[in-house]
């Protein structure tokens, strides 16, 4: 498995804090005729998270980023990287965004889904 690029300085690329963590857990419920419900986990790893990241950075790395993601969206492979906060995770980057607001910077907007591997 491979993991997220780093800048020119070999440091991992850190996004704008404001970004989003979902939790979405896998969750069975069966409801009855009385009102009762009954719910269970479903599968062991059971409470993926997705990260909605904001990465603003120069020309240069923002090639590097959009190069790399490119690059999964065609083999499907997975990546590592630590968000902020957060210890390393494998994860799989479906959709960004990436806007040039001014000479010489981007903003890359992305979502990263975590997945479970062996």
């Amino acid at each position: 498995m491979t993991a997220f690029p780093t800048d020119s300085q070999g440091n991992q690329f850190s996004p704008k804090y404001s970004f989003s963590k979902t939790n979405a857990p896998k969750t069975r419920v069966v409801s009855f005729g009385d009102g009762f419900e009954q719910r269970i986990t479903f599968g062991i790893n059971q409470n993926p998270k997705t990260f909605n990241l904001t990465f603003d950075v120069n020309e240069t790395d923002s090639d590097t980023i959009e190069t790399f993601l490119d690059a999964r969206g065609v083999d499907g492979a997975s990546f590592t990287y630590t968000v902020p906060g957060e210890s390393s995770m494998s994860f799989v980057c479906l959709n960004w965004r990436k806007q040039i607001p001014y000479l010489n910077r981007s903003t890359i907007t992305a979502t990263f889904r975590q997945v479970f591997e062996p």
